[in-house]
């Protein structure tokens, strides 16, 4: 047996017959074999890009469904923001108008203020009014808006899958929103803000306030009377005459600049001092009849004037009324005869000639006889004793004595006449004053509660927002088949084909957008509201922005109540530390900080894609029994309305086309109109 080639070393093997087709006699590839090499590499090329192709455009109707899903949901979106500020522009109104009517009871509880109370409370009137008409015009736009929302989400995303329909694809679907019908709550915005306790309240105050102010001018006058006749006359004055008479220091005259520290216990200590001095220092100027008489007379009235104003009184009493007791002293016989001077058996008596005789004093020359006890000038004129023919003591010679001094300017009973008569009224004026503020202080009491009342009633009339479409939109999307891949470089190498029917699936719903923490949406809306300016006037010019104030405060609502309506109460001019309008501002303020409202989150929202089971089985939906159903009701017809009635949805169209008004706002105080119009176009794509 021999090894190596049957041929020997230089001879050549010959390819087999089979394979040298492919293979030439010096074993490389032929021509036919490249050919064929090439052609199969073109058919695997084209084949895989078909193939990428199909891929890639099946897939697309996932995209589709995508992006249907969150067009129908920004109807869902777009709508929640008009309620946002609707409900912002009924809940801020509704505060102003409050504040307002509690800057008016706070003023209208200040003597001299109640016409800017009465003008405060006026406009809160005005702003509730207008949040009235607003929030019942409102609710109803609302809710016919609410009503058309399925339509809008389904003509969206119907409008959004025709426009995906190219090159040579067709799709045909659209959104729907889950729940598909409202859940909303929109009935709080046509409840009233109960405002006629407030309003009689304030009525009340007013009334109240000006009888206190009255009271109030009576006895400032009164005091500024009395303290005129004490210190304030030239070039008499009961001051100067208790130093110039009676000789008294400035211990016991005290002197007052002026009314301020001044009381009508000043007087009377005054007075105290002054009868004690003159009669003390009493004596005759002369040893006969008629100056005994005159020194008895005055003597005798000293003793009683002093025993009068030593019982006299003057006290404040906590409740802000006064007790006051200046005794007034007679200015002439017959006020003398209603005295006890005329009654007090004080006169000395004689026996002259058997008769029983007054005398003006012992030492009268006339009362030589047998001393017999005392008498009255009563007695003497009702005949019971005889009068001396000496000094002639009667009557009329004790009621000369406070006659005179009472009758002119230079006399100290003159000044005290005035006085007792100014403390007379100033009693009765602090009292009516007392009543006055004690019924203004109950008043309080009561506008504090119904304050709270209307307040806690605003933060809880709030509308419940659950629209079509709030818990999601789940989008169906169908490719129907015969679609043919483009052969245009293949039809060489491969036979046409076909892009099969497809459907896809997918839901949006809304979520907060972070980047919208702190837009400005309401802000833009009050600018564009008041961009004429103040439209109020008078005290009532800060209603407006304090409005604004509370509107662009919306997303803080507990922060933006206590802060703008505290500094809207401090903006009431004149209302004094302890007073009862001072006490209520207080308590209105404490009201606003405890009210508990919740901030609201004012960040706008967006659709984003999520799991359809996570919508569906909101719904109490199958995901894959419901998409099959949902896709065999899907109509050829594009129509948006054979859609919504192939996927079990009643469409509304009672908007018309172009805007739709949702409500109504007249601006308070003027005779303005602002409607509140949305692009309906828009808002719902080709709805």
């Amino acid at each position: 047996m021999r090894s190596g080639s049957a041929y020997g070393g230089s001879e050549r093997r010959l390819a087999a017959p089979a394979l040298s087709v492919f293979r030439d006699n010096e074993d490389g590839f032929t021509t036919v074999a490249v050919a064929l090499a090439l052609l199969l590499s073109l058919t695997l090329v084209f084949s895989s890009a078909a193939a990428g192709w199909v891929a890639s455009r099946s897939s697309e109707v996932q995209r589709v469904a995508d992006a249907a899903a969150m067009a129908g949901d920004n109807a869902v979106a777009a709508f929640s923001t008009v309620v946002q500020v609707i409900d912002a522009c009924v809940l801020s109104l509704g505060m102003a108008g409050i504040v307002a009517y509690g800057a008016g009871i706070v003023a209208s509880c200040v003597p001299g203020l109640s016409s800017v109370g009465a003008q405060l409370c006026s406009v809160g009137g005005q702003v509730l009014e207008a949040r009235r008409t607003f929030s019942r015009s409102a609710a109803a736009g609302i809710e016919r808006l609410e009503a058309a929302l399925p339509l809008l989400v389904v003509a969206n995303s119907a409008s959004c899958v025709s426009a995906n329909s190219a090159g040579g694809l067709s799709y045909v679907g659209c959104a729907l929103p889950l729940p598909v019908t409202s859940q909303s709550d929109f009935s709080m915005l046509d409840e009233e803000v109960e405002d006629n306790s407030l309003e009689e309240l304030s009525e009340q105050m007013r009334q109240a306030s000006s009888a206190a102010q009255e009271a109030r001018s009576r006895a400032d006058a009164a005091v500024e009377r009395g303290w005129m006749a004490d210190c304030g006359s030239s070039p008499y004055c009961l001051w100067e005459r208790a130093s110039k008479l009676a000789g008294l220091s400035s211990a016991s005259n005290a002197y007052y600049a002026s009314p301020a520290g001044w009381s009508f216990g000043a007087p009377l200590l005054r007075a105290r001092a002054y009868y004690a001095a003159r009669l003390v220092a009493e004596a005759p100027a002369g040893e006969d009849a008629g100056e005994l008489t005159n020194s008895a007379c005055r003597s005798a009235f000293y003793a009683y004037a002093l025993e009068q104003v030593r019982g006299g009184f003057y006290a404040e009493g906590a409740d802000g009324t006064v007790v006051v007791d200046l005794p007034s002293l007679p200015r002439n016989t017959d006020e003398m005869r209603a005295t006890s001077l005329y009654t007090q058996q004080t006169w000395p008596c004689t026996l002259e000639e058997g008769v029983r005789t007054l005398h003006s004093s012992r030492a009268c020359p006339g009362a030589s006889g047998e001393a017999s006890g005392t008498a009255s000038l009563a007695q003497l004129e009702a005949g019971g004793v005889a009068r001396c023919e000496t000094c002639h003591m009667d009557a009329g010679d004790l009621g000369r004595v406070g006659s005179a001094s009472s009758a002119i300017n230079n006399g100290f009973e003159y000044h005290w006449r005035i006085i007792v008569e100014a403390s007379e009224d100033y009693e009765r004026a602090r009292a009516d004053l007392a009543a006055a503020e004690g019924a203004t202080r109950e008043l309080a009491e009561r506008g504090e509660e119904s304050f709270s009342e209307a307040i806690e009633q605003l933060s809880n009339a709030r509308p419940t927002l659950c629209p079509p479409g709030s818990w999601g939109c789940v989008s169906v999307v169908y490719r129907a088949g015969g679609n043919v891949v483009p052969t245009e470089l293949t039809q060489a190498f491969l036979s046409s084909a076909e892009l099969p029917a497809g459907a896809a699936v997918s839901a949006a719903a809304l979520a907060p957008d972070e980047s919208t923490a702190q837009n400005n949406v309401l802000s833009s809306f009050f600018d564009g509201l008041s961009s004429g300016g103040s439209l109020l006037g008078g005290a009532a010019d800060g209603v407006l922005e304090l409005w604004g104030s509370l509107l662009v405060g919306y997303g803080s609502a507990y922060g933006a109540v206590a802060d703008a309506g505290g500094a809207f109460l401090d903006g009431v001019d004149n209302v004094l530390g302890g007073t009862v309008g001072s006490w209520l501002k207080d308590q209105l303020k404490g009201v606003m900080r405890d009210i508990g409202m919740e901030p609201v989150d004012m960040r706008l929202r967006k659709p984003v894609l999520v799991n359809s089971q996570d919508v569906l089985g909101r719904a109490g939906l199958e995901q894959l029994d419901m998409v099959r159903e949902l896709v065999t009701r899907l109509p050829d017809s594009p129509s948006v309305y054979d859609f919504a009635r192939a996927l079990g949805v009643t469409l509304a169209d009672n908007l018309g086309g172009g805007s739709f008004t949702v409500a109504e706002l007249s601006i308070p105080g003027t005779s303005l109109s602002i409607p509140l119009t949305i692009d309906l176009s828009e808002l719902g794509g080709a709805a």
